[in-house]
């Protein structure tokens, strides 16, 4: 399979990209962009829900956004580090899809496996673009042209935001999905996720919202300066 995409978005988890960024999915997908999400992990080790259900939830979840495939690189939870194994697991995913922008978790977050993530998919675009870095499906190089990060836990100031102000309803539904994260029932724990997460971030993008004159909007980080075509500076 060797595919040619326009954005392809890792998370540790499943729920982590919907989390950072799922408005900004549906908008992108309404407009015509294929997207793929790859998470890393099966999330075997949350403490409620079970594989199996997460399985299903974020299928669900993906076809709520227009997520044309979403796949998992089955690497064990909490067990996500800077490997040769592990980089050439995300170069494949990389190198099949050949994405034209990549998106992964902000590296400061309190879970260290986001953090790690985004450690592991800068690596690998590195080396994806490298023609000789060699992996077992044995495909060409390719380099994508953006790395962005968006933003799971906490507050961080924004390098850039995308106006979501009409998909926020669609990011709400896609975490909704998620029961087994964000909705305690009577075999289940009390968590972070389950003690009104879904509000809070809901809080968050309006926040960012208003500092740009919008409703909601998301915000991204990047570690290197954005081109802007305008054609009247100031207006």
């Amino acid at each position: 399979m060797n595919k040619k995409i326009d954005i392809l978005a890792f998370g540790a988890h499943a729920d982590d990209v919907e989390i950072g960024m799922a408005a900004s999915i549906a908008k992108w997908t309404r407009e015509g962009k294929k997207v793929v999400i790859c998470d890393l992990t099966e999330a075997e080790l949350s403490s409620n829900g079970t594989v199996e259900n997460r399985k299903i939830e974020a299928a669900k979840a993906a076809s709520i956004l227009g997520v044309e495939e979403r796949i998992s690189l089955k690497i064990p939870d909490r067990g996500i580090y800077l490997t040769t194994e592990h980089i050439r697991m995300v170069v494949e995913v990389i190198r099949t899809y050949k994405p034209t922008v990549v998106f992964a978790p902000f590296l400061e977050d309190r879970h260290p496996d986001h953090g790690n993530c985004a450690k592991l998919v800068e690596e690998a675009i590195f080396s994806a673009g490298i023609r000789k870095f060699e992996t077992s499906l044995n495909l060409p190089p390719h380099k994508p042209k953006s790395l962005y990060h968006y933003m799971i836990n906490g507050f961080h100031h924004p390098d850039f935001v995308i106006d979501v102000t009409n998909y926020m309803d669609k990011k709400v539904e896609s975490l909704e999905a998620y029961q087994s994260q964000f909705v305690i029932n009577s075999t289940g724990v009390r968590t972070p996720l389950t003690d009104g997460y879904i509000e809070t971030v809901q809080a968050r993008e309006r926040m960012f919202g208003k500092e740009v004159g919008v409703k909601f909007a998301e915000g991204f980080k990047t570690k290197k300066p954005l081109i802007l075509n305008m054609d009247v500076i100031g207006e």
